[in-house]
């Protein structure tokens, strides 16, 4: 059964920044395309960078040139280092392996982001 353990979340000022991990266990990490998701209160939950087994990468546009997606796959784990945070990144963040931008193993706990004004 495939294990996602989200951490790194905090309280950060806007313009601050966080790095995300997520280490995955339960399956052969070097094969899956991984992804960052995210959750904002009342909201659905929203795909946000994804990076594939190659290491190529893309990224919704509210978080283009301000957040990296990244892998380590000798530790089998995912990254998400955030920079010049906003409000409006707020949320619980999720990593899942994706096929296409779809989720395909069933969700961690997430982490919470919270950046204040």
């Amino acid at each position: 059964q495939v294990q996602l353990v989200e951490s790194g979340g905090g309280l950060v000022q806007a313009g601050g920044s966080l790095r995300l991990s997520c280490a995955v266990s339960g399956t052969i990490f070097t094969n899956d395309a991984m992804g960052w998701y995210r959750q904002a209160p009342g909201k659905q939950r929203e795909w946000v960078a994804r990076i594939t087994a190659g290491g190529s990468t893309n990224y919704a546009n509210s978080v283009k040139g301000r957040f990296t997606i990244s892998r380590d796959n000798a530790k089998n784990t995912v990254y998400l280092q955030m920079n010049s945070l906003k409000p409006d990144d707020t949320a619980v963040y999720y990593c899942n392996g994706v096929v296409a931008l779809v989720p395909v193993y069933d969700w961690g706990k997430g982490t919470l982001v919270t950046v204040s004004s």
